[in-house]
Formats: C-alpha cells, structure tokens, sequence
C-alpha cells in the first residue's frame, strides 16, 4: 500500500482541528486569515526588459475567532467538541 504524502482539509475542518486543539467546548468559531502584502517589479521577458509592478499576498497567519451565527467558514464547539463530565462511578461496599 502507497504512503499518503498530502492530506487536504475544508475550511470547517481546519476550524474544527483548531478548536479541539486549544480545547474550546463552547461558542461558535470561524476561520481567520491574516494576509501581508508586499510589491515588487517582476520580469515577464527572459532577458529582464520588460517588468510590470507586481502584488504579492502571502498568507501570514491562519487562526479561528468567534462568530455570532453559523456558516460554511464556521463550526459550533458544542457539537464538534463536546464538554466529556466525568461520569460517577460506585464501589460496592462489600456485605459482613
């Protein structure tokens, strides 16, 4: 059997990854992406003559925030998360 060598995630998945990693069981949570911009004179001729300003966007950060109504960017902690109370467990007192 081959070796997975990429792993794809939807936005809702990557939201759900993050709040069950910083452990969050309630409230409803939306991707966040903050991007930078930078400029720059980049050649579309092989010897260099002709250059156009260009824009180059990378993505700087990627993290979650609270929202305050569900969508396809969003996932509620509550459901994909649950809060797990420790359930009371009994010791039989032995019979004299």
């Amino acid at each position: 059997m081959a070796e997975a060598t990429q792993f794809m995630f939807n936005h809702k998945e990557l939201v759900e990854l993050m709040v069950k990693k910083q452990q969050l069981h309630e409230g409803i949570w939306s991707l966040a992406v903050r991007f930078g911009m930078h400029a720059a004179n980049f050649g579309t001729s092989p010897d260099g003559s002709d250059v156009l300003p260009t824009a180059m966007i990378p993505v700087l950060e990627i993290g979650i925030n609270r929202s305050q109504k569900e969508n396809n960017l969003t996932v509620d902690a509550a459901r994909v998360n649950p809060r797990h109370e420790p359930k009371m467990t009994f010791k039989r007192r032995p019979h004299h």
